[in-house]
């Protein structure tokens, strides 16, 4: 999404065929693995690591390391968890990759140790990632991993359903969320988050269908629409991660949007600045 007065050369044509790539349901293969493209060479290779974190792999290894030592001992992850590190939490957050446009903005709602923030942004350095959690000393863990890597993060201290978060957190193209909570309250909680026509993609287990249908009802009358399941990572993983992607519905109230996303566009403006000059 352009900032006002920062659009340079780029026309309305190409502004619209934008919007509607991120309006377009999510689907395996958004994000076209253009050769030569940073974090996704033409040469990656066969193992998991290099197809999805291709040239920017040490920063998902530092991670990783970082996860098996400190990220232990500071309780933000289990002790039995190190023999499946990269398959189920850095390779499983890095599908995600696959159903986000290029410059998408995206919020990781209760981000915890970094998933599935880090290893996203680790794997698509064009996303705008923002990561929302509650805990003081989780987010202190999160701003020295940015600051570790070099990886242009936001990170915030809030609950997505508080009115103090949601009034500086507004108009993301899309909110992920893993292991957080059921459907019906994600849904709550996360669509405010989006734009009109933005995407929450939820992270589930094998019961993704199942959870879907229970609570669709509940997710239609918060404002959700076109839910569906999505399978990624099936290229890469022995087990593709299923997301529920859920479309938040057009508003019904046409001059509130345009004042979030002029606010909105603001902020983002801003934190870029600030994190150039970091």
């Amino acid at each position: 999404m352009s900032v006002t007065g920062e659009q340079g050369s780029r026309g309305k044509s190409d502004e619209a065929a934008s919007g509607a790539a991120r309006d377009a349901e999510p689907v395996e293969g958004t994000w076209q693995e253009a050769a030569g493209a940073e974090g996704n060479p033409q040469d990656a290779g066969s193992a998991p690591e290099r197809e999805l974190f291709g040239v920017r792999r040490e920063l998902a290894e530092k991670f990783a390391e970082r996860l098996l030592t400190d990220g232990v001992q500071r309780g933000l992850i289990g002790p039995r968890e190190g023999e499946r590190l990269w398959e189920r939490h850095l390779y499983n957050s890095a599908v995600l990759a696959e159903l986000l446009p290029e410059g998408a903005t995206v919020v990781d709602v209760g981000s915890g140790a970094g998933l599935p923030g880090i290893p996203l942004a680790i794997a698509r350095p064009d996303l705008e990632l923002t990561l929302l959690e509650p805990m003081a000393r989780r987010v202190t863990w999160l701003e020295e991993i940015a600051d570790e890597l070099g990886l242009p993060l936001a990170v915030v201290r809030g609950r997505a359903e508080e009115t103090s978060t949601r009034s500086r957190l507004y108009d993301f193209d899309y909110v992920v969320a893993r292991a957080v909570s059921s459907l019906d309250r994600l849904a709550e909680w996360c669509l405010p988050l989006l734009r009109p026509g933005g995407w929450l993609l939820a992270q589930k287990g094998a019961s993704a269908a199942e959870e879907l249908e229970r609570d669709r009802a509940s997710i239609e009358r918060r404002g959700g629409e076109r839910a569906v399941v999505r399978e990624c990572g099936a290229a890469a993983l022995r087990t593709p991660a299923n997301v529920v992607a859920i479309r938040r519905a057009e508003t019904s109230e046409p001059g509130a949007a345009g004042r979030k996303v002029n606010g909105s566009r603001a902020r983002r403006a801003d934190n870029r600045r600030k994190r150039k000059e970091r």
